[in-house]
């Protein structure tokens, strides 16, 4: 080790020292004694590693009050929240990595009234004894569906994973090849069946699947049939595969149960609504499929969770498998499930009230509206001589697996700025203290009205308020 090195690691800051400096500006009034000697010996280990390393022959130590002014902010950053509300302005209506569905306003005052003391979470009003959290929402999934049995569990990949490893461990699980997905996250279809215990046997090629490669795989080690939605994938041109109801069929003919993972949930049909064709919950059960899986947090509108539907003997398997308790939701997810799935009693409201459908429905006039109010707001601001706002065409996106090749019509407020770049624009809106995510193409920066409420809209102004000072 050469002499500089030496000499360096030597004056390194003395942890006792910074702790006596941190004890003089209150730090422990911030955090407890240990963690911000925790936090100490981090940033003195850091510089340790820098020298070891190789620093440069000019690298400076920082002082010990530098260091305890470092170790300050730290402590600081632990009291500032890390989940935070954003505004969403880049028209992606499903939008996993801003936390998909919205809550409806009923679906939040329930969570706040179950949230704040104790409740029936297991326990039955009427018999005065222990019942099942399941229950809560067993009942109107049923009504609402069709199906003769329901279970939740905490989100769509734990309800793929549970179905099949209690129907399939050990066995095969058929699937088409052109069904084989990668969805968000890495989420892969293939993994999933693997981790389940099932053994996957592909059927068909990547874009056509026919009944009788189905048929031609199903033997004495044949577990489950699965149908799976291809989320934000799809195929166009020489295609083909095979219907749900032709997949039952072929199942009941062999005693093979039949598993339908719908992803998405959707529960109403939006082609009346001018939107694609998806295919629904109520459609998949009326088919006569065994057992069936989906998001609550996608087109449902509701909180994280998985739903699992079906038949009375399947699902009774599934809730004795030891998983189910690993993967259970807790009150306040079946909270906001039950107030969602009560929106659904009046399909016309349910659009109305549920922030995703509503968003997805909306009507282009409405959102124009909207627009031409928000540009008004905007062209208010102070600092206006730098900045330009116009309002542009363009189109949503609704996210989250569904309609994946569908534009939705929208209107955009296009920012440009004297001084700014778009990038710049969006790092200055994305660290606010409300953060507000917006898109950047065609050379400016994007807000998409489609996903943005008229009560965001002082989060907005105040943000490009702030440009400059």
């Amino acid at each position: 080790m050469d002499e500089n090195k030496k000499t360096l690691l030597k004056n390194l800051p003395k942890i006792d020292s910074v702790m006596l400096l941190l004890e003089k500006k209150s730090a422990f009034a911030r955090a407890p004694k240990d963690v911000v000697k925790t936090l100490c010996r981090y940033l003195v280990s850091d510089l340790r590693d820098a020298i070891l390393e190789g620093a440069h022959n000019n690298f400076r130590l920082p002082t010990e009050t530098q260091v305890a002014e470092e170790v300050l902010q730290l402590i600081e950053g632990l009291h500032h929240r890390r989940l935070r509300k954003v505004v969403n302005a880049t028209g992606i209506i499903i939008h996993t990595n801003l936390g998909r569905a919205p809550l409806s306003e009923d679906a939040l005052h329930q969570v706040m009234e179950v949230a704040e003391g104790y409740s029936s979470l297991e326990f039955d009003l009427e018999k005065g004894q222990r019942g099942l959290r399941y229950d809560h929402v067993r009942d109107i999934l049923c009504l609402l569906s069709g199906a003769e049995d329901a279970l939740v569990v905490n989100n769509n990949a734990a309800a793929v994973l549970l179905t099949l490893n209690t129907l399939s461990e050990g066995k095969e699980g058929i699937v088409s090849r052109g069904e084989l997905v990668e969805i968000g996250g890495e989420f892969r279809i293939p993994d999933i069946i693997a981790k389940s215990g099932a053994l996957l046997r592909e059927v068909g090629t990547t874009n056509r699947t026919r009944l009788a490669d189905y048929a031609d795989a199903i033997g004495p080690a044949t577990g489950v049939i699965l149908k799976v939605h291809t989320s934000n994938f799809r195929i166009m041109g020489f295609t083909e595969e095979v219907e749900l109801s032709a997949l039952v069929a072929l199942g009941k003919k062999h005693g093979i149960p039949v598993m339908d993972d719908l992803g998405s949930g959707c529960c109403i049909e939006l082609d009346r609504y001018g939107l694609g064709k998806e295919p629904t919950v109520q459609d998949a059960v009326a088919c006569g499929v065994d057992v069936v899986t989906f998001s609550g947090d996608k087109l449902l509108g509701g909180p994280q969770a998985g739903i699992i539907l079906g038949k009375k003997d399947i699902l009774a398997k599934i809730k004795k498998n030891p998983l189910t308790r690993a993967l259970r939701i807790d009150k306040l997810t079946l909270a906001a499930l039950e107030e969602t799935m009560k929106q659904y009693l009046d399909p016309e409201g349910a659009v109305a009230h549920l922030p995703v459908l509503k968003s997805l429905t909306e009507p282009l006039a409405d959102i124009q509206k909207r627009a031409k109010k928000l540009l008004t707001l905007l062209q208010k601001i102070s600092n206006r001589k730098t900045l330009s706002f116009s309002i542009k065409k363009g189109a949503s996106m609704a996210g989250g697996g569904a309609l994946p090749t569908q534009e939705i019509p929208t209107a955009l407020i296009s920012v440009r700025s004297a001084h700014l770049t778009p990038n710049q624009l969006e790092e200055h809106l994305r660290h606010l203290e409300v953060p507000i995510i917006a898109r950047i193409a065609d050379d400016g920066l994007l807000l998409d009205l489609r996903t943005i409420t008229e009560e965001e809209f002082a989060y907005i102004k105040e943000g490009f308020m702030k440009l400059g000072h």
